[in-house]
C-alpha cells in the first residue's frame, strides 16, 4: 500500500467524521450523550462491528 493512499484514507475519515457535527450539531450532541450512557460492553460491541464491517469492505474492494 502506498503512503499516499493511507493519507487519503485518513483524510476521508476526518471528512466523514466532521460532516455530522457540521450539518446537525444538536443531533450530534444528542447522539454523543446517548453513547456516553452506554456500558463498556455495548461500546465494545459497536466498535467490534465497525471494525468487522470496515475489514469486510476492504476485503470486498481489493
Amino acid at each position: 500500500m502506498d503512503s499516499d493512499v493511507l493519507w487519503a484514507a485518513l483524510a476521508l475519515v476526518l471528512v466523514f467524521e466532521g460532516l455530522f457535527p457540521f450539518i446537525s450539531p444538536g443531533g450530534w450532541r444528542r447522539t454523543f450523550q446517548k453513547l456516553l450512557a452506554l456500558q463498556d460492553g455495548q461500546l465494545r460491541f459497536f466498535g467490534l462491528c465497525s471494525v468487522m464491517l470496515g475489514l469486510l469492505l476492504l476485503w470486498l474492494t481489493s
